[in-house]
Parts: C-alpha cells; structure tokens; sequence
C-alpha cells in the first residue's frame, strides 16, 4: 500500500504496531424485534427512524433478561413502555434475548396472541360505570353463581359475599366481574377493545360470550398496553406507534371510555395494595401507580399492566409455546418486573407523573350516600341469562350429583374434607346428609362436612324460603 502510494510509511509503520484483535467484538443488537418490524412494515425504506429511546431499551432489555434467569427454562419474559399522551413506543422487549433460543427469543412476545386473565376486568368495570349501572361504591354480590350453565370461581376458590364494586376490582373477583360484564354485554366488550387499536381473537368457531371477561379471548401485550393507555388518558384511544417516517394510523376516533369512567376505574387501580413505588398511591399523588395483574388459565400467562400520568408499561411472562408453568402468576412474577421498568423509568430522568384529578362530573360519595339505584348493582342484564340473584331457586353449586369424591376418611382426627358450596337462594341455609341435620349457615355459602364412612349419600339444602336442593353423590377412601 505504501509501494502503490495508498497510505504513507508512517501511518504504514504506526498500523504495524497495533496489536491484531484476537476476537471479534459483539455487534450492536438494540430493539431487535421492533426493527425487524419496522423493515417489514416498509422493505423499500433503507433508512428507518424509530420512536424507541435507545437508553431505555438497553436498560429494560438488560432487566428483562435478568429477571428470565430467575425464572424456570422456558420462560421468557416481554415489556412494552409507551408514552399515552403521544402514542409514541419507547422500549419494545419482544423476549429475555434474541438469541436465547431455548426460551423463544426470536419470538416477539409483545406482538403473539395470549390468554389476558383477567387484565380486561377494568374495562368491564369502565363500562358498568359509563352506563350507570354502577359507582365504585355501589355493592355486588360475591357468591356461587350461574350465568346460563356458566359458573366462574375465584382465583383462590374463595368467595367473598357482598363486596363494594371497588373491593371487587381491586380484589379481582370473578363472579362481580362476570355479573357485570353480562349487564354490559360482552359484544359492547369486544367493541371498546377495538375502539383502543386492540384486535381480539375468538377461539375457532367460539361464539361471544361472557367468558371473553376472565381470558377467553386472544390479545397481544400490544393490545392491552393501548387499552390501558386509553383508560390512562381519558378514555380516548391512542395509536401505539414505533415509526418516526410511517404515517400515523388513524384511531377509531370514538372514545373507549367516558372521561368520568375512565378516572373511575384509574383510581380504583392506583388503590391496590403496594400500587406505588414509594409510600403512597392515588390519583395526583407523585409516584402513584395504577396497575391491574392477570393470571391466564393453567398458568400458562402473568401480566402486569400499570400507567401514571405519563406513561402506560406492560409486562408479561411465560412460555412461547404456552405451555403451563406452575405457580406463574401476574402477582408473583410480572409485578416485580413492572415495578423494576418503572423504577428504571424514572433512574433515566422520567419520575412518574401525577395521576389526574376527577373531571366534572363525577360523583364522590359512599355507600348510603348514593341515589338508591346504585347502591348496590342490580342483575338481570342484557343477555338473558341468570346472574344468581337471591330469587333463583337455591342449588347445591358443589359437590356436582353424581359425583365420585375420594377423601382420606382413614384420617379422622383431620380437618373436615369435603366443602359444600350452594349458589342462589335465600339465607339461611340448613345442610342435611342421608336426612339429618349437619350445618346451619346464617349468611356463608359454603360449609365443610366430614362424611361417616364410605358409599352413597344424600345430600340437601334448604334456604330461608323452604326452597331445597338435592344431589346424591358416592363417597370412597382415597388411596394412602
């Protein structure tokens, strides 16, 4: 080179003293799946200008691989962080690492249709409150329940009794929720999601029905973070976007939610328990979070979803191929990892903004301050089917008739073994086996029974009204 006049001996002389590298150095690989996206959205372009803030990727996705090592194998774990006041997306983490081939890396989890649990709860909730069908203070029933041959159960297999509607949400209660969404009706459900940019996705050949509320539908992280971004700014929608050089799609233009039903909701979230990340939580105090989890069924998704003032974060974890992982919940694994973003979002000069106010409007009041409409939720909604009020005949909600139940009756010293459980009716309500007296419940709906031995038993209810409920089941020993 220095022969054909190219270089001069010295710069010549100066290259022959570096030292030659010994390996190579890693290639810069930011935003991997969002750049992957932008390049197919428009292949022509040779130059594309994203929204994503470059420090707050590399911080979110360094986070989300360390929260995926402590993690099953197989798990993999997806942020998406957006500014709802603009739509603009700053940090899209598809998975744990690109490259972590033995956790679906290359999969864009924010963009893959999942199970939402019960993340949709506060639209449901937004759209009993738009309606007048409910206030946050009102009372709705938490109890065995039947919605034409559907009957939900909570997380914990628990019930709660009468609950106010917040109590209800903040708790994420099923049968409130389904109680509600079937006042509202799961259609007008589907419809808010799309007026949010959302694209549900019924299963094949499923018809719309009110198990759309607690995860029967497909949506994408994407989804719900403009879902919640709406809710975060009023209710009307917002576009999620990556790309500085794409025309912005056009929203809906409709609202998803009142304004009014839309702080409702977002003050209600931003009550949960530890909903801040200092000491606080509530709309206009600095740091407070609203924040809704989701547990899809068979542990198969957890989500996290939260905004302030400013910005809406959602998380999930899971397996790509949907398989079940035990013990995956949204309260165990995604909040963690939402608290950790939000945490990084503010070490990068973004602390969390305030929370609105209320907006004209809205009713502030408790329980028996309410007009008597709304002080506790009326049933009897708009698909016709029975939500289990106290005038439905009373029916043994379990054990099921017919049933074979294996229990430990070598153990008599144990805990009683078998719950009853009764949906409907009027309390109180008197237990009987084989015709004799074993439980009398003043309000409870359920009540536990230790069977004499093995074999045949009747067993019935009577409420309040003389009303009764029978079933015969078959007792046996369960195996040692």
């Amino acid at each position: 080179a220095v022969a054909a006049g190219i270089i001069a001996a010295d710069s010549a002389a100066a290259a022959r003293r570096e030292p030659v590298p010994t390996r190579r150095q890693a290639f810069p690989l930011l935003a991997a799946h969002a750049a992957a996206a932008a390049r197919q959205a428009a292949p022509a372009r040779t130059l594309h200008r994203l929204t994503i803030d470059a420090g707050l990727q590399r911080q979110l996705e360094t986070l989300a691989a360390e929260h995926a090592r402590l993690l099953p194998a197989g798990v993999s774990v997806a942020l998406l962080l957006a500014d709802h006041q603009t739509g603009e997306v700053l940090a899209a983490v598809g998975s744990a690492g690109l490259l972590g081939a033995d956790r679906g890396g290359f999969i864009d989890m924010t963009r893959a249709l999942r199970s939402p649990g019960s993340t949709l709860k506060p639209l449901i909730y937004g759209l009993a409150f738009e309606q007048g069908l409910a206030h946050p203070e009102s009372l709705i029933e938490d109890r065995p329940s039947g919605f034409g041959g559907y009957a939900p159960e909570n997380f914990d297999r628990g019930y709660q009794g009468t609950v106010t509607v917040r109590q209800a949400l903040q708790q994420s209660l099923n049968v409130p929720a389904v109680t509600l969404l079937e006042l509202v009706g799961p259609v007008r459900l589907l419809a808010r999601m799309r007026r949010a940019g959302a694209d549900p996705r019924l299963p094949r050949a499923a018809t719309v029905g009110l198990a759309v509320g607690l995860g029967g539908v497909g949506v994408t992280l994407r989804d719900l973070v403009a879902i919640y971004a709406a809710i975060a700014r009023g209710g009307g929608p917002v576009v999620l976007r990556e790309s500085r050089d794409l025309p912005v799609p056009p929203s809906a233009g409709a609202p998803v939610l009142a304004p009014r039903a839309a702080w409702q909701v977002g003050a209600i979230l931003a009550g949960v328990a530890g909903g801040s990340i200092g000491h606080a939580s509530g709309p206009g105090v600095p740091g407070a979070i609203a924040m809704k989890t989701g547990t899809s069924y068979g542990y198969r998704d957890a989500w996290a979803i939260g905004f302030d003032g400013r910005h809406v974060v959602g998380a999930w974890a899971g397996r790509p191929d949907a398989a079940a992982v035990p013990g995956l919940t949204g309260r165990a694994v995604a909040v963690p990892l939402l608290r950790d973003a939000f945490a990084r979002l503010a070490a990068s000069g973004r602390p969390p903004a305030p929370l609105p106010g209320p907006p004209p409007g809205v009713l502030l009041a408790r329980t028996g301050e309410l007009p008597p409409t709304l002080q506790r939720v009326r049933t009897g909604g708009s698909t016709g089917g029975s939500t289990g009020t106290v005038a439905d005949p009373v029916e043994i909600a379990y054990p099921p008739a017919g049933a074979r139940l294996a229990l430990p009756l070598a153990s008599a010293s144990a805990a009683p073994a078998l719950v009853l459980k009764v949906r409907n009716g009027q309390p109180p309500f008197i237990w009987f086996a084989d015709g004799r007296p074993i439980a009398r419940e003043r309000f409870a709906r359920s009540t536990s029974w230790w069977p004499d031995g093995p074999g045949y038993t009747n067993l019935a209810v009577i409420d309040g009204r003389g009303d009764a409920s029978r079933v015969t089941v078959f007792i046996e020993a369960a195996l040692p």
